[in-house]
């Protein structure tokens, strides 16, 4: 209950932070900020924390998880005409009550490294496409928190921006290659994640977001299908960019085990514009 509380006062002090800003009055760089933080391979260094609240988790429903999601972002020019996005995403994870028996555990989850290689312009049709290597990393500090499995495999988004609207798709495939020394073998990894994904930017650098974060293993034949709904705003901290977000999400599909009914997601970000 403590965290649930937690939970709900820091989404409290987000959306208030959003609702006070001076949405009325944002400069122009703060509408493209906002309108670059929705293009997943934009030359903008950023350092999203993204927090999850799931519940109904477990055969009988009892469990509860929260997540911070650590996800740093950092474009490297390779060319004049290409770049590599490295994002990075690194769960730190405090769930309880997911299984009988398996009462309460803290700690960091596996490591998911995403290598995008992207022209730095979009086609002649505006269309932006990025593709590269995702690398899991068994970096879990519990067996309950990840595989103990390195896997590999390809990655690729596509998406088009016009008239403030974003548009497009995220996707992988991660396969297990081995795993780590000292635990016994357990399932092999086949995972795809498909994120299809629609966003609003306005003038005033509000973001209205939808997205579906659906993924498929293909040896337990199970899928997982949250659908996301937000809303964020670019401010200032200072000089520094910051972008508050909340929502909310309803999974349209789960494991047995895993969320059940309604979640909640909160983000903060710092921007770092090159």
């Amino acid at each position: 209950m403590s965290r649930r509380l937690l939970v709900i006062a820091l989404s409290s002090l987000v959306m208030s932070s959003c609702l006070y800003a001076q949405d009325t009055e944002a400069p122009a760089d703060s509408a493209k900020i906002a309108e670059k933080l929705s293009n997943p391979v934009a030359s903008l260094i950023s350092v999203p924390l993204q927090f999850n609240d799931d519940t109904g988790i477990g055969p009988t429903r009892s469990g509860h998880k929260v997540a911070l999601n650590i996800q740093p972002v950092i474009p490297v020019p390779l060319s004049d005409d290409w770049n590599m996005i490295s994002r990075t995403i690194l769960p730190v994870v405090s769930q309880s009550d997911i299984a009988p028996g398996t009462s309460h555990q803290f700690g960091v989850g596996d490591i998911t490294q995403s290598l995008f290689f992207s022209p730095r312009k979009p086609t002649a049709d505006g269309v932006i496409w990025g593709i590269g290597p995702a690398i899991l990393i068994p970096t879990a500090s519990n067996d309950l928190l990840g595989g103990h499995r390195w896997g590999v495999g390809p990655t690729a988004l596509v998406l088009r921006q016009a008239h403030g609207i974003t548009a497009g798709f995220l996707a992988n495939q991660i396969w297990s290659i081995a795993r780590t020394n000292g635990h016994v073998p357990g399932s092999p990894i086949s995972m795809t994640f498909v994120q299809p994904f629609l966003s609003y930017n306005t003038p005033a650098a509000w973001t209205y977001g939808l997205n579906l974060e659906s993924s498929y293993d293909w040896h337990q034949h199970e899928y997982t299908v949250p659908l996301n709904l937000s809303v964020s705003k670019v401010t200032r901290l200072g000089r520094l960019p910051v972008s508050f977000g909340g929502g909310a999400r309803y999974w349209l599909a789960s494991t047995e085990g895993g969320p059940h009914g309604w979640g909640f997601r909160f983000t903060v970000t710092a921007v770092f514009p090159e």
